[in-house]
């Protein structure tokens, strides 16, 4: 009698954890519910000395378009708003390295901690971007600044460019 008693009672400790872990089956697609890609945070606000917001103005000019050229190409932008650090103004002046690729593929061996999510390039489009400045301390290289005649401040690398309309 005592073993049939035992049995009946695993049983019941069985069954119960089958319940349980069905339930907790069941709420698994909802972990991390309520989360959004602008709740996730990106990698733009974890590099970079400074953080922005800002309009892309002007691509003066077309891109280098050589197979073995990597370069550094300098757009203007309007800053709409700074999330960390400070800029010079609400004019800057940004280089992005090697402009015809996606940010997302745009690092490579001699460049390996840019990126983001822009694929291309185009006035009026708004992007948030990690910064480092002056460029000449992040980046050694091609430099192509066709604002030099008129723009003798700081020259903003950078690091991470993700779109943010």
């Amino acid at each position: 009698m005592s073993t049939m008693s035992t049995v009946s009672t695993e049983l019941g400790i069985l069954t119960r954890f089958e319940v349980l872990s069905a339930c907790l089956l069941a709420l698994l697609p909802c972990v991390g519910c309520g989360k959004t890609a602008e709740s996730v945070p990106s990698k733009v606000s974890q590099v970079g000395t400074t953080e922005v917001t800002a309009v892309l103005e002007e691509v003066r000019g077309e891109f280098v378009n050589r197979a073995n050229y990597d370069y550094a190409f300098v757009m203007k932008y309007k800053v709409k708003a700074v999330h960390r650090g400070s800029v010079e103004g609400d004019t800057i002046y940004v280089a992005h390295y090697n402009p015809q690729k996606a940010r997302s593929s745009a690092a490579d061996a001699r460049v390996p901690d840019i990126g983001g999510n822009v694929t291309r390039f185009r006035p009026g489009d708004v992007h948030r971007i990690a910064l480092e400045a002056p460029i000449d301390d992040y980046y050694m290289g091609g430099i192509i600044n066709r604002y030099f005649d008129e723009y003798k401040g700081v020259i903003y690398w950078a690091v991470w460019t993700d779109d943010a309309q």
